[in-house]
């Protein structure tokens, strides 16, 4: 019988950066803490597996795509790994650390099958797991992909551990990002934006907000290669003319509500075509506690949270290249 992972280079496997190095790689795993380990989560782990724990217990490979025969919420064709969580619990990306296996079957609802293996970009809406539901807690279980936003659908990947490392592939090969830019601008350029910013596109007539939005929009689109908000001057300028926007038609009572209720509605979770699909609340959270703390935007009795006149006008001014 052959050794796992015979003839296996993995000189060039590991992308060692000092993220991986500090939230996946522990020291090479002693035997007593691998019969610890698999105590603790109740299944053994595959020979495999320990062997390569053994080289590298942990971390972030080189190549970090598999192929799939069927559709995932990640792609058509392949799911992609993050890290390979090590054998341990002092890192946080380990099999018992503070997001590995049990934590996400306890907090993020999946199933019993198995160990949470491998994370997801998707930052824990989709793992890697080992399956051990035809080969019992002992035997050598197959690697499946466990997709959390369709509903923890499974979709085989491996018939074990060192098929599924053996079949990990580079990024290059599924690489569609130049394609995808040209398609989303342009999207962008004829796609509709939220209802609620329609209606104030047409009650704030001050300018052409919708050309301004989506010039700026465009802009930004171009330099990220993608459409996402985050912390970048571009993104300040669209949180700013939203804000506008808003306090313009409607009361903002507080920071909380404008930041879990309103924004959404405007330009992330829509059924119009331009939307992010998603956000991060501590960016607009930030942007907002920005403007209070300079008093760009203060809080009047009967009006609620406004911008000054001031800094309306210094928005203005910073919209006229987009007009």
């Amino acid at each position: 019988m052959s050794k796992p992972f015979e003839n296996f280079d993995f000189s060039t496997f590991w992308d060692n950066d000092e993220y991986a190095l500090e939230s996946y790689v522990s020291e090479s795993p002693s035997d007593e803490l691998i019969l610890s380990i698999e105590n603790e989560l109740g299944y053994k782990l595959p020979k495999s597996y320990i062997e390569m724990m053994k080289v590298q217990n942990g971390g972030t490979p080189v190549n970090f795509c598999f192929p799939t025969d069927e559709s995932t919420s990640w792609s058509k064709d392949h799911v992609q790994i993050s890290g390979i969580f090590g054998i341990g619990r002092e890192k946080e990306y380990s099999l018992a650390g503070d997001l590995g296996s049990q934590f996400m079957i306890d907090n993020w609802g999946y199933p019993t099958i198995g160990i949470c293996i491998c994370d997801c970009p998707s930052a824990g809406h989709d793992m890697i797991m080992l399956d051990y539901r035809k080969c019992g807690k002992d035997g050598e279980p197959e690697v499946v992909h466990v997709d959390q936003e369709y509903d923890y659908t499974i979709t085989f990947l491996a018939k074990n551990f060192e098929a599924f490392i053996r079949g990990l592939v580079d990024y290059d090969e599924y690489d569609t990002s130049e394609e995808d830019l040209v398609n989303q601008l342009e999207a962008l350029e004829t796609a509709r934006f939220s209802t609620i910013l329609t209606q104030f596109f047409q009650s704030t007539q001050t300018k052409d907000f919708e050309k301004i939005l989506r010039t700026i929009i465009i802009k930004l689109t171009k330099e990220k290669g993608y459409f996402s908000l985050h912390d970048d001057p571009l993104s300040y300028l669209i949180y700013d003319t939203l804000f506008y926007l808003y306090t313009k038609n409607k009361k903002v009572s507080s920071a909380s509500k404008y930041v879990e209720k309103a924004y959404p509605k405007m330009i992330v979770f829509t059924d119009r075509g331009i939307n992010t699909g998603g956000y991060a609340p501590s960016f607009i959270s930030t942007w907002l506690d920005e403007k209070i703390a300079n008093q760009d935007i203060t809080k009047k009795f009967f009006k609620g949270l406004k911008f000054t006149t001031e800094y309306e006008h210094t928005i203005l001014e910073r919209l006229k290249p987009y007009e």
